[in-house]
């Protein structure tokens, strides 16, 4: 018996009673013991253990395999592909100074590495987009849910939370749709992303992808669009700006809507002074700063259009490819101040060619177009090309394109033939009038331009004064087949006639052709190609670079080039092309006129610049007894080059 007291001092008393106990009797050994008889097995028991087994096996499978079928049919993208991110670049032309003169491309966006960008221009989009960034996995709960319930407020999908990681599934994998669907599938999306990438990664194509509105895709397009810089000289102030746009380009759109890009831009420093990214007086001092914008426009205007051209023609050989898509760089040999020069100098020659005419009363049948060309002649670098007086109106290239008679700009060849075979600049020649039976039977009679006649003159008067019938007979003497022989060498391309008709210019060329062709004798006596780019960086970094041609030596002779030039610096200086004898540094020259003044030409050069001017109606109409090319085109001629020297 147990007894507990009612209190800690009363003691405890136990009274046990023992049973006296037998003891075992003794068994026979030597019989077999008997076996216990096994428990009863629970058969009721083990079979709802088994039938819940089965159960959860099914449920599991069940809920597998509807995993797999929704997985299925979401239709996920492969997420492989961010990692090989390579979106369309625009292909990017320069000029000769390095200043960006073109962007061509289906989406504008130049891919750029974070080390390339302001330091500011990360911090600035975190803050403003994703202030979590670096701590969800992809995924902000916090911000889907402020989002859900701002949502279900208003009664519609007005707000999303997405992350930049969610920015990018979209962006990339998925179209823009708003349904939840899609948000199920970006959610998915997002997190295997940021398991798959640095976060440093998903910000660079982040940074890389976003639309920023006036057609700019990425931060380096937009710097270049609205600001005219590149993305790593942006300041805090403008890459602020650039941060609130992604939200809704044209509403805070930088050209349209300043207003509200400021108010935005304040949201923005204040959440970064908020994140730590920037102290409070580094936000003020870039909210305070002067915002300048881009006024330009990247595109061909009517000043580069002609010269892009031929750069883009010649650009799509070397790559093998559209342009628009290749993210290549191209560097040119462009002088856009050069060039701006050369377009005002042809539109001043062909309103004055028009006033001429006013004033004389003739009636004005065709406007008449003009076309310069101008190239450095030791480097043979084109440095301006201008093939009419407005691209946008009328793009055909009357510089490349256009093929007309050279006219008189071919007799210095037919003189370079006459020199080599030895004669010299004061051989005597007859300019009297002849008439020459041509194989049909016919007669033909070159006349001079004044239509008066020297008798015996000699070579360099001759070709001062661009005597026809003097030019004929010389190269009676000499044979056409040297002057073929050197026009081939100048990089005459066209049919060139085996006749005396050759002597006064019956070849059609263009005016590219015929300046590049006169090279030889404002340089050294040789010729190369004419050159419009100088490299190409295409968008892995190789350097491509044009296949240059090699250099020709067309006048060999020192005593042959001494004596061409002294014959075509008589030209400027007292001949048909005296109008430009007061152009500092000039050296010589050589006009032409065609056929019942249908071409107006001049092509002339200093000591670093050779360059060509043509004029004319595209029609082949005249252009009027007093259009020549000392009077019509010689003077574009001295207005550019004036203008040139003055840089």
């Amino acid at each position: 018996m147990l007894q507990i007291g009612k209190n800690p001092s009363e003691q405890l008393n136990i009274t046990m009673s023992v049973r006296k106990v037998s003891p075992p009797k003794p068994q026979n050994t030597s019989k077999r013991p008997t076996r216990k008889p096994a428990p009863r097995r629970n058969v009721y028991t083990e079979k709802h253990i088994y039938t819940f087994l089965i159960i959860i096996c099914l449920l599991q499978t069940a809920f597998l395999g509807s995993l797999l079928y929704l997985l299925i049919s979401l239709n996920m993208p492969d997420i492989r592909s961010v990692t090989r991110y390579r979106p369309a670049q625009a292909t990017i032309i320069y000029d000769s100074k390095g200043m960006i003169v073109e962007r061509m491309f289906t989406e504008n966006r130049t891919v750029i590495p974070l080390a390339a960008m302001s330091p500011f221009l990360p911090k600035a989009f975190v803050a403003a987009e994703d202030g979590r960034f670096y701590e969800h996995p992809g995924l902000d709960f916090i911000s889907v849910f402020r989002a859900a319930m701002h949502n279900f407020q208003d009664g519609a999908k007005s707000q999303g939370g997405s992350t930049i990681t969610q920015q990018v599934a979209k962006s990339l994998l998925l179209t823009p749709e708003k349904t939840y669907v899609r948000k199920f599938k970006e959610a998915i999306l997002a997190w295997r992303i940021d398991k798959l990438l640095s976060k440093d990664e998903i910000l660079y194509i982040y940074l890389n992808q976003i639309y920023l509105g006036e057609g700019a895709h990425g931060i380096e397009a937009a710097a270049q669009v609205y600001f005219d810089k590149s993305a790593a000289s942006l300041t805090l102030g403008e890459c602020a700006l650039l941060a609130g746009l992604p939200q809704a380009p044209s509403r805070y759109s930088l050209f349209d809507h300043l207003d509200r890009a400021v108010e935005r831009q304040k949201y923005v420093l204040n959440r970064m002074a908020a994140d730590g990214f920037v102290t409070p007086e580094e936000a003020q001092k870039a909210y305070d700063e002067v915002i300048a914008l881009n006024p330009r426009k990247q595109q061909a205007t009517d000043e580069n259009g002609y010269y892009l051209e031929l750069v883009k023609k010649q650009a799509r050989d070397i790559l093998q490819g559209a342009l628009q898509t290749a993210g290549a760089r191209i560097y040119t040999n462009l002088d856009t101040k050069m060039q701006a020069q050369a377009l005002s100098a042809v539109r001043r020659g062909v309103r004055a060619g028009l006033s001429r005419k006013t004033l004389a009363g003739d009636k004005i049948e065709a406007v008449p177009q003009g076309s310069l060309v101008c190239i450095e002649t030791a480097s043979s670098r084109v440095r301006a090309l201008v093939g009419g007086t407005s691209f946008s109106k009328s793009p055909f290239d009357r510089a490349s394109q256009a093929k007309r008679p050279a006219g008189s700009t071919f007799k210095p060849f037919v003189f370079t033939a006459a020199l080599n075979q030895g004669w010299s600049s004061q051989s005597s020649i007859d300019d009297s009038p002849l008439s020459i039976s041509g194989r049909d039977g016919r007669s033909w009679s070159p006349k001079n331009y004044s239509g008066k006649y020297h008798g015996q003159t000699t070579l360099a008067d001759a070709l001062a004064h661009s005597l026809n019938a003097a030019t004929v007979r010389l190269m009676q003497q000499i044979g056409y087949k040297e002057v073929h022989k050197i026009a081939r060498k100048v990089g005459f391309t066209c049919k060139l006639q085996p006749d005396l008709s050759l002597a006064l210019g019956a070849a059609d060329v263009s005016l590219l052709e015929l300046t590049a062709a006169y090279t030889p004798f404002a340089g050294d006596g040789s010729f190369t190609e004419p050159s419009f780019i100088s490299k190409i960086i295409a968008a892995d970094g190789t350097i491509l670079l044009p296949e240059k041609s090699r250099s020709k030596q067309v006048i060999a002779s020192a005593p042959v080039m001494g004596q061409m030039r002294t014959m075509l610096r008589g030209v400027v200086t007292g001949g048909t092309g005296s109008k430009v004898a007061d152009v500092p540094g000039v050296r010589g020259g050589k006009t032409g006129t065609s056929d019942d003044n249908r071409d107006a030409w001049f092509v002339g050069y200093d000591g670093r610049y050779t360059t060509g001017v043509w004029v004319g109606n595209d029609h082949n109409q005249s252009m009027g007894n007093k259009e020549s090319g000392g009077t019509t085109a010689a003077p574009i001629w001295r207005d550019f080059m004036l203008a040139a020297r003055t840089e």
